[in-house]
């Protein structure tokens, strides 16, 4: 007996509805790389689980650029404006595009601010706390590395400062020695210059002189010294 056709329709057992996805999504995921291999071809996959989890394929691991393509060739049949103007259709399309990307960004940020909630299921409040808690783990890992950064360069900064204070020490050492040997020089020399302008000893007078030099009485140094010479004759008598 040959096979019969199965008819598709959901599947009830919550298991079997699993292990029917976990299968059905590895053959899918696999014939969608072949015929990218195969067929020289740009493909986008994506699927997502009842619980809300995201499988995808992309051709070269460029899922935006594919999608980016499949943008701009679904609308691109569209005549946005009356007058059937490609050009102006194309500014308008594009205008289109950037309005509704940039209303998903704005909405996004609300979510995480906490803001609008009111209006998401729990699936899609599980997706935002995820995305929430991988944003954090990034932000806490960035903030870490730069506090190891800034420790090692003010450890570093310190280290430098250290040696440039023990250099100024040293300095500062060698100048006193210098300065202490230069004033140690200075008072030996004041020493010797203040033993070389001291007045030589005062000799003993000879008073009463040398009789055998000078045999002279005091009379005739007198008159020698100070009478006229028409008296010395009278001093003699």
């Amino acid at each position: 007996m040959g096979r019969g056709r199965v008819q598709l329709k959901r599947i009830e057992n919550k298991i079997n509805r699993q292990v029917t996805f976990s299968k059905r999504r590895s053959g899918l995921l696999k014939k969608a790389h072949e015929i990218s291999v195969l067929c020289d071809a740009e493909v986008a996959l994506i699927v997502f689980s009842t619980k809300g989890k995201l499988f995808e394929y992309s051709t070269d691991s460029c899922m935006e650029r594919i999608l980016e393509r499949y943008e701009r060739y679904s609308y691109a049949d569209r005549q946005l404006v009356a007058t059937g103007s490609e050009t102006n259709g194309s500014w308008t399309l594009e205008h289109a595009k950037l309005k509704a990307r940039m209303e998903v960004l704005q909405r996004n940020q609300r979510h995480f601010m906490g803001e609008d909630l009111d209006t998401l299921s729990l699936k899609e409040l599980q997706s935002v706390e995820q995305q929430i808690d991988s944003a954090l783990k990034h932000i806490r890992s960035r903030k870490n590395q730069l506090m190891y950064e800034s420790i090692a360069e003010l450890q570093k900064k310190s280290k430098a400062l250290q040696e440039q204070n023990n250099q100024f020490a040293k300095k500062v050492k060698e100048k006193e020695k210098e300065i202490a040997q230069q004033n140690q020089k200075e008072q030996q020399n004041h020493i010797i210059d203040s033993s070389t302008v001291l007045p030589p000893p005062m000799q003993s007078l000879n008073i009463r002189g040398n009789r055998d030099e000078d045999e002279t009485t005091p009379m005739q140094h007198l008159a020698n010294a100070v009478l006229p010479s028409w008296m010395i004759p009278y001093l003699n008598e």
